[in-house]
């Protein structure tokens, strides 16, 4: 498959809503394009970047889709290569991916729904990208285009450029007008479109835009301004000039209108992504402390970030890169710059869904894919092991998993696979996360469908089944006052028995100072080769739980006293006295539950803050610290018991119409209330 040079290479990432149309656009794009015969249907399951069955099954994007075509325009072909990402929450890891390989953001929103959380969401995660936004389903019922630009510069600023106005709306919406050109084009069934003179009042609401859309453009070059001022109007080839520049510079964002459905205005969307993207930009890495841009020139030393791999049943793990600079081969050896192990390139080949193109090379600015790749999980970086970039890392934004699941295996072949499967499941997706603890295996992830559809392909891509839970609260006990106790083992059964005994004075200790081990015996009560034994039995009693079944902490334990036997004496003797006079002193002495505290950072709208606070303080929060930011929202830092925080990504979804962003980390253990202490 013959590859672009440089220039006019156009990688844009799709962002958006859940449901705003990015796969049907994609669709809409590759069909006028010439890829595709027909348009696939969401609703049908037949899209092309939508091909796994959680997807079909769903009828939502619920991983990152490649769909590259070709597009000619009077400047030349353009390579394009679409970055199809999911719109909701949960997998906001592959937005991440999708932006870190683009060099621009294609914003999608539906003209019936306007902004959304997820537009927000989309919008944050572009900002370092050139962006353009695209307003879709146009020709649906309750579409409403003036309104949803109206909400758009609310919501992100003046920086806005309408270049097009719909001519019609909702059924009637057949053809787009031209702002720059001041032209109508109306579309035919085949999605071509011809020239028509505007009228009436949309003559007189087109003109009112271009001028002010000409003199956004213009403001932004001096020599274009001075002309304007002296009545010399730029032409509107000039103004595209004028206008790409601004993109690149993050300084305008224009606004178009389409269908995905019936092909009005895509060809336009495909024109201005390439007339007005950037091409294949300089990218930056961090080599030692510094930071170092990377040109794309397919000559220099080969540098590959690898921003997302998948997990194929058939061909095992394939890894989606883009070469930074150089020109990967098949057969090359490059070194994972964080871990220092070679891997071997076997065949290159693009991904358009499903479906594997091959190619012999991968010149820098480009897009690839490649399988088996072991050792390169999702955001490594490869190199020329000589090469300057052979140290170089990239800065990933980090999500932090806020929902956990516990897992039990159906079978004992399931427990036997499940560690290898969860380890490639998150090497294909970092913002999944394992935790072990004991014999207890917890699947941690941005929400509650993140976690179901990373279980469905558990037991659809390795085979393993699992049985699933709550994550259960890490509850600990402390003694609740100080006890003198005797541990005592006495057992004759004929040749060597079993003798031991300890004496322990057993006292709380402040919450948090965990363990203290004290040595006060004197005159030999307690051979020193037994004291260590009697150490040993104190943690095992102290691990296998209190009177409520949890692990004890916080505790001291001076053993001053005992008695051996010179032949039935043993280590495990002193071991299981030092226990029981542990289990013993926690019954005497009574024990306190200790639950974990949670430090919470919540950032949400202004208009949600009083609900968010209201909710943290039901939930026993203890609100720290408020802060107003930049942008509008609002970072409120909470202590919550973790017991209280099960679901709350969830709710904090439903009290901010899904704007709400949570992070979470361990804090410190506090008294747990008696009535709240689980049965």
């Amino acid at each position: 498959m013959p590859m672009a040079t440089t220039p006019r290479i156009r990688t844009v990432a799709l962002l958006g809503a859940a449901g705003s149309g990015k796969t049907t656009l994609t669709e809409a794009l590759l069909h006028r394009a010439g890829v595709l015969t027909r348009v696939g249907r969401v609703e049908d399951g037949s899209t092309v970047t939508d091909h796994e069955p959680e997807e079909i099954a769903r009828g939502q994007s619920l991983a990152l889709g490649v769909a590259p075509f070709t597009w000619t325009t009077p400047h030349g072909e353009f390579d394009v290569t679409l970055l199809d990402a999911p719109g909701s929450a949960d997998f906001a890891g592959a937005m991440d991916a999708a932006v870190a390989a683009a060099d621009l953001a294609l914003v999608v929103v539906s003209a019936v729904d306007g902004v959304q959380a997820g537009t927000h969401a989309a919008w944050r995660a572009a900002q370092g990208l050139p962006r353009i936004v695209v307003v879709t389903k146009e020709d649906k019922s309750r579409a409403d285009f003036r309104h949803v630009l109206a909400d758009l510069r609310t919501a992100f600023g003046d920086g806005l450029v309408p270049l097009e106005l719909p001519l019609g709306e909702e059924s009637a919406f057949t053809g787009v007008a031209d702002v720059l050109t001041e032209e109508g084009l109306t579309y035919d069934a085949d999605g071509h479109h011809h020239q028509e003179p505007l009228t009436g009042s949309m003559l007189d609401e087109e003109h009112r835009l271009h001028d002010e859309v000409t003199e956004e453009i213009v403001t932004h070059d001096d020599a274009q301004l001075e002309r304007y001022l002296s009545g010399d109007v730029p032409t509107p080839d000039e103004q595209l000039t004028t206008l790409a520049q601004e993109v690149a510079a993050r300084e305008a964002f224009p606004v178009l209108v389409v269908s995905g459905v019936t092909g009005v205005g895509v060809d336009r969307l495909a024109d201005l992504l390439c007339d007005l993207g950037p091409d294949a930009s300089d990218r930056s890495v961090v080599i030692g402390s510094r930071t170092v841009p990377v040109k794309p020139d397919p000559a220099g030393p080969t540098l590959v970030h690898c921003f997302r791999t998948l997990a194929d049943p058939f061909v095992g793990q394939v890894t989606l890169f883009r070469v930074l600079s150089g020109t990967v081969r098949p057969g090359d050896r490059l070194v994972n710059t964080s871990t220092h192990t070679d891997e071997r390139v076997p065949g290159l080949f693009r991904l358009r869904g499903k479906e594997h193109l091959p190619l012999d090379s991968v010149p820098a600015g480009h897009i690839g894919a490649v399988a088996k790749l072991t050792g390169t999980p999702s955001g490594s970086v490869l190199a020329d092991r000589t090469g300057p970039g052979a140290s170089a890392t990239i800065p990933r934004h980090h999500r932090e998993p806020v929902f956990g699941l516990s897992l039990e295996p159906v079978s004992q072949s399931d427990d036997d696979r499940l560690s290898a499967a969860l380890t490639r499941l998150t090497a294909e997706d970092p913002t999944l996360s394992i935790e072990r603890s004991g014999d207890r295996t917890v699947l941690r992830g941005l929400g509650d469908l993140h976690l179901a559809v990373a279980l469905d392909r558990l037991a659809r891509v390795f085979g393993v089944h699992v049985r699933t839970s709550p994550v259960p609260v890490g509850y600990r006990e402390t003694i609740r006052r100080a006890v003198e106790t005797e541990g005592k083992v006495k057992k004759q059964s004929g040749g060597h028995g079993q003798y031991a005994v300890v004496q322990l004075r057993v006292s709380p200790l402040p919450l948090g100072s965990g363990f203290e081990f004290v040595d006060a015996v004197v005159g030999g009560a307690i051979p020193r080769t037994y004291v260590q034994a009697v150490h040993k039995g104190v943690a095992e009693a102290m691990a296998s739980g209190g009177p409520h079944g949890y692990p004890v902490v916080d505790l001291r334990v001076e053993v001053y006293d005992g008695k051996s036997h010179s032949v039935d004496s043993s280590e495990m003797a002193f071991r299981t006295a030092a226990a029981s006079g542990v289990r013993e002193a926690l019954v005497s002495g009574g024990t306190t539950v200790l639950e974990p505290i949670s430090r919470v950072a919540v950032t949400v709208p202004m208009t949600a803050q009083g609900d968010v606070m209201s909710d943290l303080s039901a939930r026993r929060g203890h609100i720290s610290a408020t802060t107003s930011l930049d942008d509008g929202t609002v970072l409120i830092e909470a202590s919550v018991p973790e017991a209280e925080l099960a679901r709350y990504v969830l709710d904090l979804r439903s009290l901010t119409g899904g704007r709400g962003q949570l992070s979470m980390e361990p804090d410190r253990f506090e008294v747990c209330p008696d009535h709240l202490v689980p049965a």
